[in-house]
């Protein structure tokens, strides 16, 4: 009986049949190099202008960044929240993003809702340094509102988000900030209280998240709110 045996190639078998034909190695290149042009044409450039197109077709405002214009001006965008520090604005929530300091390499400084450097302060619930900052805020917060000392103040308004960069605020927020808006700007309470109302967001299909004020939305709203009141 003939026996029959089966041969394998090993690794060193491989780069030995490379090694004698040249021809094998040009062969490989060829291979990668197309497979290497497939994938550029396809995730490179066919894909994100497949994706660009039905975005801008279905979702032009979206797909342009949800930009907010006043006077044919741009003056921000509905996702990226903007520092507010007048007592005649509503006050966005804290925002812990930095940035790198200009005279100190290798430092870095506060620089609330910087899209460039997204992110939170990455503290956690137990860590003193957090601890004392959120007692500060709320201090301020009952000072700038006018609160009493023991007055309950909503979590979003002495917490930084994840990103460093939302621009909501909670429905009770914006309505315990609504006296000192309406103080500074000499405005009555229920108008203000009307606009508050008009700007909260539900929630997302009805079942995501919880209603929610657009704080640049609102005060673009309050502008032209008092801009009208003057004419």
């Amino acid at each position: 009986m003939k026996s029959s045996s089966l041969s394998i190639s090993t690794p060193a078998t491989l780069v030995a049949d490379a090694e004698a034909s040249p021809a094998s190695w040009g062969r490989l290149v060829a291979s990668s190099v197309r497979a290497a042009v497939a994938v550029m044409l396809v995730a490179g450039i066919a894909y994100p202008l497949a994706t660009t197109g039905v975005a801008q077709a279905l979702l032009p405002h979206m797909a342009s960044g949800s930009l907010i214009e006043r006077n044919g001006q741009v003056v921000g965008s509905a996702l990226i929240g903007q520092q507010f520090a007048a007592a005649s604005y509503f006050h966005g929530r804290p925002s812990a993003t930095t940035a790198p300091d200009p005279n100190k390499e290798g430092a870095s400084v506060a620089v609330p809702y910087n899209a460039g450097q997204s992110g939170g302060s990455n503290q956690g619930a137990s860590n003193k340094d957090l601890a004392e900052t959120v007692a500060a805020r709320v201090a301020q917060y009952r000072a700038d509102n006018g609160l009493a000392a023991d007055a309950a103040v909503p979590v979003d308004a002495v917490t930084a988000s994840a990103s460093g960069l939302d621009p909501h605020i909670s429905v009770a927020n914006a309505m315990l900030q609504l006296p000192r808006v309406a103080q500074a700007r000499q405005l009555p309470q229920e108008q203000l209280r009307q606009l508050v109302t008009q700007a909260t967001q539900g929630r997302t299909l009805g079942l995501l998240g919880e209603p929610r004020v657009n704080v640049l939305r609102l005060n673009l709203a309050l502008d032209a709110l008092q801009s009208a009141a003057k004419e």
